[in-house]
């Protein structure tokens, strides 16, 4: 007879709402992992869709994420002449605000060259941009489909792409355009603004710039060479796709990841006291039926399997049901949530270790038990 079975059958309501307890508490703590990763890989995401080797930016510059980058329009053709490069591309970075169906809309706005790097990494639904002026690609996450327009500055845009998990460090959707579109939303100075400079004499606005230049290299060019042969010009400095991804991560999410990691682990403390108590608490309300177990001559190993597989099966259950309601409203956050195996895996182990570890103060309230309980009022 497996008494902890019985047990659970005997109280079958209180034990299930103990365990959606449980798994309230759990999908928090997986939630805050799932955003955690989410964060991370939003933020890669952006640097990654290039797929370059190689980025160029502004001497003396972090950028183009952690600090601002401006360089001459004409620096891809210089890029692109460096022995060892096979193809290089110009790129904008961006964030705009606008208002679509009466509804607030953040994006991060990308500006390449149709036809060279800069571009989304894959196009989900539809096609990428072919002319110069006028379409553009977004992020299934901003909520407009295809065919869908957009008006950014002056210009209304035709949305002709979408891609999937192309967001921003912020979380913003991209979106794409070309490199002349995003340079006169960046760059061109609004008609009144413009007509007040020329009346103080200031310079026509330089619109031929470009925050960054990502370059691919052959297969037998080091890295460290060209980026060498690059520096060479003072006004250029030079990051390679590692040190790009180490830089956004550490300048631009870091704050973000400590907190959301920090929250995680004191999560992770609270889930393992209220384990503890529940079990704890499940012991002291089976005194008179321990008691009764002892008088009748039943071992202390039965009385000990009787705690801990109770305990084991809410850690199980509830673990579950926790990563079971996650995944079902993953897709409702307004962050992106990234649950991944490696991370379900090493929590649900680590809640059967803390329900080993606190089931220890149940064992030894139950041990403590005397027979003569069974027989008082």
């Amino acid at each position: 007879m497996n008494l902890a079975l019985r047990d659970i059958r005997h109280k079958l309501g209180r034990f299930l709402l103990t365990c959606l307890g449980l798994a309230l508490l759990l999908g928090v703590v997986l939630s805050m992992i799932g955003i955690y990763r989410g964060l991370v890989e939003d933020a890669l995401s952006l640097v990654r869709a290039p797929a370059a080797d190689l980025w160029v930016v502004e001497a003396g510059s972090r950028g183009p994420f952690a600090e601002a980058s401006r360089m001459p329009g004409d620096t891809r053709e210089m890029v692109a002449r460096v022995p060892g490069i096979l193809e290089a591309g110009a790129v904008t970075y961006q964030t705009v605000e606008t208002i679509h169906q009466d509804r607030k809309l953040r994006l991060q706005v990308v500006g390449y060259e149709p036809g060279r790097m800069g571009g989304p990494a894959a196009i989900e639904t539809g096609r990428a941009i072919a002319v110069r002026h006028g379409e553009a690609v977004i992020d299934q996450r901003a909520g407009i489909g295809l065919g869908g327009r957009v008006r950014l500055g002056r210009d209304e845009y035709l949305i002709v792409g979408l891609t999937r998990n192309h967001l921003s460090t912020g979380g913003d959707p991209v979106l794409f355009l070309s490199l002349r579109d995003a340079q006169d939303l960046q760059f061109l100075p609004k008609p009144s603004t413009y007509r007040r400079d020329q009346a103080r004499g200031a310079p026509p606005p330089a619109l031929d710039t470009v925050n960054a230049v990502v370059a691919r290299l052959g297969p037998d060019a080091p890295a460290d060479r060209v980026a060498r042969e690059i520096g060479r010009w003072k006004h250029l400095g030079t990051a390679t796709q590692a040190q790009q991804e180490a830089i956004l991560v550490e300048s631009v999410v870091e704050k973000a990841r400590r907190q959301i990691g920090l929250f995680t682990a004191i999560l992770m403390v609270v889930s393992a006291v209220v384990i503890a108590l529940i079990i704890y608490t499940m012991t002291m309300d089976k005194t008179r039926e321990i008691a009764t177990l002892k008088l009748i001559g039943a071992p202390d190993r039965t009385i000990v399997g009787l705690i801990l597989q109770q305990a084991l099966a809410m850690g199980l259950i509830g673990f579950s049901m926790g990563l079971t309601l996650v995944s079902l409203v993953a897709d409702r956050f307004p962050r992106r949530v990234v649950l991944q195996a490696e991370d379900a895996l090493m929590l649900g182990g680590l809640v059967l270790m803390v329900c080993v570890l606190s089931s220890g103060l149940g064992v030894r309230l139950a041990l403590r038990i005397e027979p003569a309980a069974a027989l008082g009022g």
